[in-house]
């Protein structure tokens, strides 16, 4: 496999090390992935591994990716910039907005830290995987998305616990439109993308082809292939996962938000009370209004990660958003549990690294694969549902 190429300027930044991590996720059997890592004004962004696994295109850099749940981060800014603008109340019934569409009780703060006790849509969806290829070109609609996630039954009463569900989202989106009457893509491009210079980043609709230069999106396959969703119709996902970005986009993004410029201090100290991720867990991870909030070993962050069929990314940054890392995989639901994971290992070590840390050197088990992609040779677990995340 490729090596890592860094370009930019890193500054202060440990440009050696950032390539050796880099370089040893490749190694460890993902296929290809790039990052830009972000401190102060210094700048490193690097790739390693292949785009295409049979002819050997290297990945770059500087390519589009579909970031899957990160959208929902610009969902949920978008959201309470309406806050401020006194067109919507984080804590009124969804039914204010949406009329009949939710459980009575839900608020709209419940559907954006997702608490409100709803279930999801995906593992219906793509419970099979005949369900991912019907849906690679089919155009499904957010109204059906949202009557499938509430047709079954409810994960808890509102304002219980967290439940991961994409059909929050889908239904932000639909209160985005209502209030704003405008199509939600069109009012994040206005909100979001256009004032801070995403030029990267767009919505698809039900367009299947990603514009600009990007990797393919491999997915284990019960033929012990690795299958290409690259191009999919992302209608399924819409406002919980649709985004095409780039690491260098998400960056900017985030160093705005939880610099201050796209929220006032007020609706930005809303979107960081969080609640704990895993009820079982509350020393865990937790979950904003559409941000999450973790600590690596020492080091608290923020951000969000991404999964969709094919494509991994994860954007963490510190509290300022001054030091920074958006990483894109182009390999998803590569790992069934009970096995080992030297992939997520090495990750793990590459954004220690990138946030600051000080990640131990990558180990002969990292390098395993030899930068085969045999460890990337799972079937998806039945039933499994992470597939917006």
């Amino acid at each position: 496999m490729a090596g890592a190429a860094p370009t930019g300027s890193g500054g202060g930044l440990p440009d050696e090390v950032l390539r050796e991590r880099l370089r040893a996720i490749s190694d460890a059997g993902m296929p290809g992935v790039f990052a830009e890592v972000r401190d102060g004004r210094a700048t490193w962004r690097g790739a390693s591994g292949v785009a295409d696994v049979e002819t050997g295109r290297p990945v770059r850099p500087d390519f589009q990716h579909r970031v899957g749940s990160i959208t929902k981060t610009f969902v949920a800014t978008a959201l309470l910039q309406l806050v401020a603008e006194r067109r919507l109340s984080l804590d009124a019934p969804v039914g204010r907005y949406l009329p009949e569409l939710v459980p009575a009780g839900v608020t709209v703060r419940m559907l954006l830290n997702q608490t409100g006790g709803i279930n999801d849509y995906d593992h219906v969806l793509f419970g099979t995987l005949e369900g991912i290829e019907k849906y690679q070109h089919t155009t499904i609609k957010p109204a059906e998305l949202v009557r499938i996630g509430l047709a079954e039954p409810p994960v808890g009463a509102p304002g219980e616990h967290h439940y991961y569900a994409n059909t929050n989202y889908i239904l932000a989106g639909l209160l985005l439109e209502r209030i704003t009457k405008r199509p939600a893509a069109v009012e994040l491009t206005r909100r979001i993308l256009r004032p801070l210079g995403l030029h990267g980043s767009y919505f698809p609709g039900t367009s299947p082809r990603i514009e600009g230069p990007h990797s393919a999106a491999y997915l284990p396959w019960d033929d012990a292939t690795l299958r290409d969703f690259s191009v999919y119709n992302m209608s399924w996902a819409w406002t919980a996962g649709e985004l095409v970005s780039t690491t260098a986009d998400l960056n900017r993004f985030f160093r705005a938000l939880l610099g201050g410029q796209l929220l006032r201090p007020t609706e930005l100290a809303e979107m960081r009370r969080t609640v704990p991720a895993d009820p079982a867990n509350p020393d865990g991870g937790r979950y904003g209004l559409g941000l999450i909030s973790a600590s690596l070993p020492g080091i608290p962050v923020w951000g969000h990660d991404g999964v969709v069929l094919g494509s991994e990314t994860m954007s963490l940054h510190s509290a300022d958003g001054r030091r920074q890392v958006s990483v894109a995989l182009n390999a998803s639901h590569y790992w069934a549990p009970g096995l080992p994971d030297p992939i997520g290992a090495a990750l793990f070590d590459f954004l220690l690294t990138a946030l600051g840390g000080t990640a131990p050197a990558p180990t002969a088990a990292n390098r395993a694969q030899g930068g085969r992609t045999d460890a990337l040779r799972f079937t998806p677990a039945p039933g499994a549902s992470a597939f917006a995340r």
